[in-house]
């Protein structure tokens, strides 16, 4: 990272103290995140440029907040938890995130492994995501407006998978998707039975370890202008 991107990921740190950073990277740590890379990508991604201006205030907040569009910016700790999942084995080349959201998330993949590939079905929440990336010069993410169910075959395989929305079962097409050894980190379920599932590609079909519940908006069929 250059000492410009550096510079650009710190700014506004004036009106959201370092000292409530380091409170949540304790936070998080304490609640289990044990990837030191994880942790200091976190701490250094200025999460509140990813919402409302009213609510930076919360940007800091272990909780979930609202950004249109009945979306939300998921919390801190699920943001953490399923990169850390997706980086167990090893450094990644090539990810695929299923909902780009707020960009929150893309921000933080996009500090830790080669290249991101986001697929987003609201075209307006993807469009702010793109110039908040801009702003904070993380280039090594290729955007796709379009149905989080389809994946994006054209370019697969990927080593990694991620999906920030829950699915009522795990999309077929992204399996299929998934490179051999490949990671896939996804919740699966409805209503309030969610569970979050880590999904790899062996040699001879996939392992499936379910980590716990979650709570996640659904995610739904179809691009939305």
């Amino acid at each position: 990272m250059t000492r410009g991107q550096d510079d650009m990921l710190h700014r506004g740190i004036g009106m959201t103290s370092q000292r409530t950073r380091e409170r949540l990277i304790q936070r998080l740590y304490e609640e289990g995140i044990s990837n030191a890379k994880v942790l200091e990508v976190i701490r250094r991604t200025p999460r509140h440029l990813f919402v409302d201006e009213a609510l930076a205030h919360r940007a800091y907040e272990d909780t979930a907040l609202p950004i249109g569009n009945n979306q939300t910016i998921s919390q801190p700790y699920m943001v953490a938890r399923m990169s850390e999942l997706l980086l167990e084995a090893g450094p990644l080349d090539k990810v695929m995130e299923i909902g780009t959201g707020s960009g929150y998330q893309t921000a933080v993949l996009s500090q830790l492994v080669e290249r991101v590939f986001s697929v987003e079905r609201i075209k307006v929440l993807q469009d702010r995501a793109k110039e908040r990336l801009v702003e904070l010069n993380l280039r090594n993410v290729v955007f796709r407006w379009g149905d989080g169910w389809e994946g994006w075959p054209a370019l697969a395989p990927y080593n990694g998978i991620i999906v920030t929305a829950v699915a009522t079962d795990v999309p077929q097409a992204l399996l299929d998707q998934l490179a051999p050894g490949g990671r896939l980190v996804i919740p699966v379920g409805s209503g309030e039975v969610q569970q979050l599932m880590l999904i790899i590609r062996e040699e001879h079909g996939f392992s499936r370890r379910v980590l716990g519940s979650v709570r996640f908006v659904p995610l739904l069929n179809g691009p939305l202008a």
